[in-house]
């Protein structure tokens, strides 16, 4: 009961956690286009764009540092054996994170939210550039922390006292672990997706109420051009994952597609249903096509579950359907991607009310992939905590009781409700009052305007 118990208070927190780190990721590669467009072009509207966009983006950075704190914490108070286990191997990775990747990323935050009147508009530029790469470097070392808890690499086991623990032997064969490259390429294409269709439905919403059309015109078009690319990206991206995961997680990826059975041309699923205790899946299928996708022929089988031990096999229908249920909504993001950019190459921003009340829940579309993906991938590596060398129900605080986790997790309940419940209010807040630039701020291009007069004269 501990041990579930941990699961999911661990599984809670980090749900809400990741709602925050990808938006805010996302956003800063938006923040990047905005303010080089008006840098580019000095039009006052790109201006007035940035402006909106960075107050949503520091909600976003906030709370997600808020939330992700108590997840560093439970990792020593929840899952003390596990931390005993990687201390060498995650010391200097999440260190790492939270030295350099969020030292660079608020260092310069301040410069990005109270520099408009402060400094050229050349070194803020600089400012969310520097702020954009802290916020991708931090993604990075999370990412890469997590990758090799599915394929380890540059370690040994060494007895430490009564224990076994991983050293590390080759810091870059670590950091660079097999799978490692694949995920982060993943991770941040859905982070930009994230970020993107937040954009789009915030812009949706204007042009549905007839308000801050240019603004949301432009905003659009940026939304849509990040999503565009990416979710085309995003599938040959999850191609190449695919592959790795065969090679070095094949029960996740037999669980993925619910393979019990090691058959030629093994089929996928559009959409299934799992009976554990028949062990078939029930669905739409299509044959040969999983086969393809990893060996890149119709009829070479991918090994099913019925080559590895049955204690080893992770939740089959809750992979299976976290994994499903993360491709529909790429599918999702697609439709409304390839629409909102027919729409924009016809010049046609009078869209259909149906479409609009489309783009703006399409914002959930990407929340709801990256927490399914999330969930597959972990789930799928049980009942490995560390694949192959450590298992879950050998990691958790044995001192601990189902009472103090039970009161933990209630704590966490009620404070990452209020958080998000927060986050709701004050960006539908910021939504309403639209991103009209307060007439008392002088914009900060004519600051600098003023100041080279000055001193002409």
């Amino acid at each position: 009961m501990v041990e579930l118990l941990s699961r999911i208070q661990f599984a809670f927190t980090i749900t809400f956690h990741f709602i925050y780190p990808p938006l805010s990721i996302g956003l800063s590669l938006a923040l990047i286009f905005m303010e080089g467009m008006y840098l580019k072009t000095k039009n006052p509207i790109w201006e007035k764009i940035t402006r909106f966009w960075v107050k949503v983006f520091a909600l976003t950075f906030a709370l997600g540092v808020a939330t992700g704190i108590p997840l560093q914490f439970s990792l020593g108070t929840n899952w003390a054996r596990y931390s005993r286990f990687v201390g060498d191997v995650f010391g200097s990775l999440l260190g790492a994170e939270g030295f350099f990747a969020f030292l660079i990323e608020a260092g310069f935050l301040g410069v990005l939210l109270f520099g408009w009147n402060r400094v050229s508009p050349k070194i803020h530029f600089l400012s969310t550039f520097f702020v954009a790469f802290g916020a991708h470097f931090s993604a990075i070392w999370i990412v890469s922390t997590n990758s090799w808890m599915q394929a380890p690499s540059g370690y040994q086991l060494v007895k430490q006292g009564n224990e076994t623990i991983a050293k590390v032997t080759n810091w870059l064969d670590m950091f660079l672990s097999p799978t490692n490259l694949s995920h982060l390429t993943h991770v941040l294409l859905a982070c930009w997706l994230t970020g993107a269709f937040l954009i789009i439905s915030v812009a949706a919403y204007y042009l549905l109420r007839d308000r801050h059309l240019e603004f949301a015109k432009k905003s659009m078009k940026i939304g849509l051009l990040i999503s565009g690319s990416c979710v085309l990206l995003q599938l040959v991206s999850a191609d190449n994952l695919a592959r790795k995961t065969a090679n070095h997680n094949p029960e996740k990826l037999a669980a993925f597609e619910g393979v019990y059975k090691t058959t030629p041309s093994t089929p996928i699923y559009i959409l299934g249903w799992v009976n554990s205790e028949e062990q078939k899946v029930y669905g739409l299928r299509l044959p040969g096509v999983l086969s393809f996708l990893v060996y890149r022929s119709f009829t070479k089988p991918v090994p099913g579950l019925d080559q590895f031990p049955q204690d080893q096999w992770p939740w089959v229908a809750a992979v299976f359907q976290t994994y499903h249920l993360m491709v529909m909504m790429w599918v999702l993001m697609v439709i409304g991607s390839a629409a909102g950019i027919y729409y924009w190459v016809r010049n046609r921003w009078k869209m259909r009310p149906i479409f609009l009340w489309f783009m703006i829940v399409s914002v959930a579309f990407p929340q709801i992939a990256n927490i399914a993906g999330w969930y597959s991938s972990c789930m799928g590596r049980q009942p490995w905590i560390v694949y192959k060398l450590l298992k879950t129900k050998d990691a958790f605080s044995a001192n601990l009781t189902v009472g103090q986790i039970v009161g933990s997790l209630t704590m966490f309940v009620i404070m990452y409700l209020l958080f998000f419940a927060l986050f709701l209010v004050l960006l539908n807040r910021k939504i309403q009052n639209g991103p009209e630039v307060i007439e008392e701020e002088l914009p900060y291009r004519d600051v600098y305007k003023d100041k080279e007069e000055k001193k002409k004269k």
